[in-house]
């Protein structure tokens, strides 16, 4: 069932008629479209999160992640604000895989190249 405090294709956050606070939501839907929109990867399959990931970071993961990943397989892992932000890919998202240099499509069995 999807949230109904959210948009159904991306989960971005609507804000609240009478929210106290606003920017906080408007920031985290901006946070989403800014790592999804446009999508290129550092790597696809990624099983150990790296050591020290720059700002904006975004790795496609493997079915069983380890460490900050652990429990996110399948996920898109977003690091950003200093953290760890996942994702769940929605079927007919595509990505552009930077280190496999091919651009990949998600389809019901996974992440599929072109």
């Amino acid at each position: 069932m999807s949230d109904p405090l959210a948009t159904p294709h991306l989960a971005l956050p609507y804000i609240a008629a009478a929210q106290a606070q606003k920017h906080v939501t408007h920031n985290e839907a901006l946070r989403l479209l800014d790592g999804i929109v446009q999508l290129a990867v550092e790597g696809s399959g990624a099983v150990t999160p790296p050591g020290s990931p720059a700002e904006g970071a975004r790795y496609l993961l493997a079915a069983s992640p380890t460490g900050a990943w652990s429990g996110q397989g399948g996920a898109l892992a977003m690091f950003v604000d200093g953290a760890w932000l996942f994702v769940a890919p929605e079927i007919g998202w595509i990505a552009y895989d930077k280190a496999a240099d091919n651009v990949l499509i998600r389809k019901a069995a996974g992440w599929t190249a072109l």
